[in-house]
């Protein structure tokens, strides 16, 4: 099977040269240290999606609670804010849904590029066990699956992450050009 062609380059917009990139899949993925590796290498900042959470969504989660779209409405506003204010940025945020992506891409004032964090149920599973300091717990991994809607190649670029970091940040960047 042939990779799909790169995507258009999100840099190359009338609104300034400007380049939204958002890192996402379900939790444990890896969105902070891939978004923090492309800021690291593209020279432009990365925010985590996650601070941009209500105090009680947070809680929500925390509690083990899975989040309605009632509750992400708000927050994908926000993402899609960071998106339009500090571009050129990187940022992590799930965007399970593809409503969740039309939202974000509606309010971000221009291209976005949706970079898809995939892997297994064990390897993300595992992931999320070695972590500490994370309020998700790995009891909500099952409802991000269950939400999750995989983008297509028109989408968004999707890297297995079975690659260690350097060989994804590599496949990255060579879809982005």
């Amino acid at each position: 099977m042939t990779a799909p062609p790169p995507l258009p380059d999100p840099s190359a917009t009338a609104g300034g040269g400007t380049r939204r990139l958002v890192v996402m899949g379900v939790s444990g993925c890896g969105k902070s240290s891939v978004g923090a590796a492309l800021s690291a290498r593209l020279g432009i900042p990365y925010v985590e999606g996650d601070a941009l959470h209500s105090r009680q969504a947070v809680a929500k989660m925390r509690a083990g609670v899975p989040l309605t779209d009632d509750d992400r409405w708000p927050w994908l506003d926000r993402v899609a804010q960071v998106l339009r204010d500090r571009a050129p940025v990187i940022l992590g945020c799930s965007a399970l849904k593809r409503a969740y992506r039309d939202r974000i891409r509606a309010g971000a004032g221009g291209p976005v590029t949706f970079v898809h964090l995939s892997g297994s149920r064990a390897l993300i599973a595992a992931r999320m066990a070695a972590r500490s300091g994370h309020y998700m717990p790995l009891a909500l991994l099952e409802s991000q699956f269950a939400a999750l809607e995989p983008p297509g190649p028109e989408e968004a670029i999707t890297v297995d992450i079975a690659l260690g970091l350097p060989e994804l940040v590599e496949t990255i960047l060579s879809r982005l050009s």
